[in-house]
């Protein structure tokens, strides 16, 4: 069952459409060598990739145990050093196609991790800014009585980011 969009707020659609965007950015500066990096780690992780390679390694070996039965000589015999070979191989390529993908899907992470961030703040300020007035409201309504509120007047109050930051070292160390 999918979603219906008409049943999203406006600012939530703006949100969707505003993180689709920046994927999409993301993918399209892209160099083509990039493209067939990922498209290519893609097929290698797939069940079919998976599937194949199983079925082509079985039948390599059962083809060599077998060849003598029909007086024919293995092209691999037993240990199988040939195919070892081909999987070693095999192996680095795709280890070397697996951190080429992980760098710039790490470059993305890292991006979405530094909006995050920005975005937490913008509404810590936002929060600050909402009791900051409602404290002064309250301050100012006839019909409240004026008390000092000490964790409102703090939490009306942005935080430091590098306070923040220095609290977190020295919380860790």
């Amino acid at each position: 069952m999918g979603i219906n969009h008409s049943d999203l707020p406006p600012h939530i659609e703006e949100t969707v459409r505003s993180v689709a965007e920046l994927q999409e950015t993301h993918d399209g500066e892209a160099t083509p060598f990039q493209r067939v990096i990922a498209r290519t780690t893609g097929f290698f992780g797939s069940p079919h990739f998976f599937a194949a390679l199983t079925i082509l390694v079985l039948l390599w070996i059962s083809l060599n145990i077998v060849a003598p039965s029909f007086h024919r000589v293995p092209f691999d015999k037993p240990p199988f050093v040939w195919l070892q070979g081909a999987i070693n191989l095999a192996v680095l390529y795709m280890t070397i196609l697996i951190f080429g993908s992980q760098q710039r899907d790490e470059k993305m992470a890292s991006h979405r991790e530094k909006l995050t961030l920005q975005l937490a703040m913008i509404n810590e300020q936002k929060s600050a800014k909402i009791i900051q007035l409602l404290e002064d409201l309250r301050r100012d309504s006839p019909f409240v009585r004026n008390r000092v509120d000490k964790k409102a007047n703090a939490m009306a109050k942005p935080a430091d980011a590098h306070a923040v930051s220095e609290a977190i070292k020295n919380i860790t160390k």
